[in-house]
């Protein structure tokens, strides 16, 4: 699908391939250059802070270096994440002046690279994001709050952001679904790699059964540990297993619905696929068809978030990623 088409188009984020990163087996053109290579695009989307050095300070030079590299490899820019941080003093949070001012910074690298959109983080709070409007306005910089785990549509506070959403009534707020809200089991490598950690099979099934169950996240969470605790398991194992609470969530795909109006971008979470190269904890043959029958037009960029517990190849999973997507889209098409 091209830039120019309509509706649901790929992409990739450069999060996916953190360890390679990390590791200085890429540097970030480097990075750019082989997802365009790999036919991983059309859309790319980057993480200002983890990308860009110096960050939200962008110097003329980058932005030039970076406007040449999306010329010459042909990808488009479609999301730049950014970063609340409420807490770069750990002595006290920011007040929402400081905050106002350091995310109207970040949306102004964004203007300056040539994102049409940024991905911010619900810390920002609606009062300020809110403040953040007319800034928006201005330099055309839509505005676009992760919906990720544990967080859903129905969540008090996504719902207060909504709230301010429907009162405001700007263009330029939106919202980013994150699939890992929306999962329908814990990826099968998490537990491999907890087991390779020496976490007894008995601990595992415990969380499990727990993460199974009705009712609020960190409710669940909280019986686990109790529970796990009562039955004499090590502290430490216990709590190499409570992240699978706060991670992966249980809300219903069709959930998304609710705000496909003003969905203005998708973080395409997956983790693992099975011998018929769907995903095990995503649905995706359930998802996507209500972005599609939605009327979304947009990128979705594929975000492999397993190397948190692995050091799978990201540019091998994304591959995957993406012929999973176009298969599902071609038989909603059909």
């Amino acid at each position: 699908m091209s830039n120019s088409q309509k509706g649901l188009k790929l992409g990739t984020t450069l999060y996916s391939m953190t360890p390679a990163f990390h590791g200085r087996e890429y540097g970030f053109e480097e990075l750019v250059r082989k997802v365009a290579a790999e036919g991983l695009g059309p859309g790319l989307e980057v993480v200002g802070f983890q990308s860009i050095r110096g960050f939200p300070v962008v110097t003329d030079e980058f932005a030039d270096r970076f406007k040449a590299l999306i010329e010459e490899t042909g990808l488009t820019p479609s999301c730049l994440g950014i970063n609340a941080d409420l807490r770069l003093d750990p002595d006290r949070p920011m007040s929402d002046d400081e905050s106002l001012a350091y995310h109207a910074r970040q949306l102004e690298a964004a203007a300056k690279l040539g994102f049409p959109l940024v991905r911010y983080q619900y810390p920002a709070g609606p009062a300020v994001i809110e403040r953040l409007v007319p800034l928006a306005e201005r330099i055309g910089v839509r505005m676009g709050l992760e919906i990720h785990a544990p967080h859903h549509t129905q969540h008090p506070d996504v719902l207060a952001f909504r709230d301010m959403y429907e009162r405001v009534g700007s263009p330029m707020l939106g919202f980013i679904p994150d699939f890992g809200a929306t999962v329908r089991a814990v990826p099968p490598s998490f537990f491999e790699a907890q087991r390779a950690n020496g976490v007894p099979e008995d601990l595992i099934t415990l969380a499990q059964d727990f993460w199974s169950r009705d009712g609020d996240n960190y409710t669940r969470r909280d019986l686990y540990v109790a529970e796990a605790r009562q039955r004499g398991f090590d502290d430490r194992l216990i709590m190499m297993l409570v992240i699978i609470f706060g991670l992966f969530s249980r809300a219903e795909p069709e959930s998304w619905a609710e705000i496909m109006p003003q969905v203005i971008h998708i973080h395409g979470k997956f983790f693992d696929f099975d011998a018929n190269g769907d995903e095990i904890a995503v649905d995706y043959a359930r998802i996507l068809p209500v972005f599609v029958q939605g009327g979304y037009d947009g990128f979705m960029s594929s975000e492999y978030e397993g190397h948190m517990w692995n050091d799978a190849d990201g540019f091998e999973k994304i591959r995957n990623h993406h012929k999973l997507a176009r298969r599902v889209l071609e038989g909603v098409a059909a």
